[in-house]
């Protein structure tokens, strides 16, 4: 089996969660790569200890992330670090000729974006990949088979939506995600909307405009030192786009929501899809379930399909087994290392999220701030700060 050799960059939950699915890859018995993680890196180096205790194979330890960088043991990295460093820190690997998967949103702003999005232009032999792990539940993968067959006929709504309570309490510390300064002016947008985005941006089906309505719940919140500092960032967000499906050139209405403070969610993502032919419903509050409604004629009926460990890349757990987030987790790395092997992805939805969906994404959520500050419908620039060429690694016309 072939080894990649990876750095990670950022120590926090995400990356905790990268190490976990490298010491499960066993997991996975047809892949043909796996990760191997020999240097890590940290700004603080005491959240580097977890990490060394637990795997031998890391032989780097170092709070500057340019020194892992100039390791030429290093192929490729992991980068999860706050949204302000996405430009400096994902523009330096690519120019250092490792292989990057990044965290959302790809850059605090559309700028930002487009720098990376040019870097990713000037070195066309590095595959850059995004990080969102929903497009992989079994449920969404049986969607985008639905979605690759032509089954929901023409398509009349689309609702998706990220929805969590975690700053529900207004005593809740603040914290890098709740500072302008840090995350960006998307706020919960930014945060949330590539996960969001993944399957409709995959189906082609992209904004032309937006309404948006953004809210600012808890304008502050404790330091942690005893103070109180402002929380400027928006806490839920409602875009209301018109959408072209391009299978038919027909236009319909999608709505987005991205929300922190949501009472009663816990990390709740769903996606509703109603067409002439099929509909089909899905929310993580009931992972196991896919409700399908499959008219021809007649009655009107919706079933519901219980989903196991029905995975895109074929794991050691039985097919009537439960799924959970970590499930999730190894799937979009073996995805990951499955394209980078291969050079096209497994499938049309079996892929990470490509550079130019992060583009994409980055164009509605300018649009959508522009449109909230103006109360009106704003037009989507599908043309704004595009790169000058794209990568080779980019989808195959035949998943396109």
């Amino acid at each position: 089996m072939k080894t990649i050799r990876f750095g990670l960059i950022g120590c926090g939950m995400m990356g905790r969660e990268f190490a976990s699915a490298v010491a499960r890859w066993c997991h996975l018995p047809e892949m043909e790569t796996k990760p191997e993680i020999v240097a890590v890196c940290n700004r603080t180096l005491q959240k580097t200890k977890w990490f060394s205790d637990h795997f031998p194979t890391i032989r780097q330890v170092t709070d500057d992330y340019r020194e892992l960088l100039a390791n030429p043991s290093v192929e490729a990295v992991y980068i999860a670090v706050p949204n302000h460093l996405h430009a400096e820190f994902y523009c330096a690997a690519i120019e250092a000729g490792k292989h990057l998967l990044g965290e959302k949103p790809f850059g605090i702003d559309l700028p930002a974006n487009a720098a990376i999005l040019d870097c990713i232009a000037r070195h066309p032999d590095i595959f850059v990949r995004c990080s969102s792990q929903f497009i992989f539940s079994p449920a969404l993968q049986r969607i985008g088979k639905l979605i690759d067959a032509g089954a929901f006929g023409r398509i009349l709504e689309v609702e998706a939506g990220f929805l969590h309570s975690s700053d529900l309490d207004p005593q809740k510390p603040i914290n890098w995600k709740r500072r302008v300064a840090s995350n960006g002016v998307y706020g919960c947008v930014g945060d949330l909307g590539m996960h969001i985005c993944a399957i409709p941006f995959r189906a082609g089906w992209k904004p032309q405009t937006v309404r948006a309505i953004l809210s600012n719940i808890v304008p502050v919140r404790p330091d942690g030192i005893g103070g109180m500092v402002p929380c400027d960032t928006w806490d839920n967000a409602t875009l209301f786009c018109d959408t072209v499906d391009p299978a038919s050139g027909e236009r319909f209405p999608m709505t987005l929501k991205a929300q922190r403070i949501a009472p009663g969610e816990k990390n709740t993502y769903y996606l509703r899809i109603l067409g002439t032919r099929t509909s089909a419903s899905f929310s993580t509050k009931n992972p196991k379930c896919l409700e399908l409604l499959e008219y021809a004629g007649g009655e009107q009926v919706w079933g519901r399909i219980e989903m196991g460990q029905e995975m895109a890349f074929a794991s050691i757990t039985g097919g009537i087994f439960e799924w959970g987030f970590s499930d999730l987790i190894l799937q979009m790395w073996a995805a990951f290392l499955d394209e980078l092997e291969h050079g096209r992805p497994l499938s049309r939805f079996a892929g990470c999220v490509r550079p130019e969906e992060t583009a994409a994404s980055h164009r509605l959520f300018t649009a959508a701030l522009e449109s909230h500050a103006e109360s009106r419908v704003v037009k989507i620039d599908e043309h704004a700060n595009q790169p000058a060429a794209a990568g080779q690694h980019n989808l195959p016309a035949d998943f396109k």
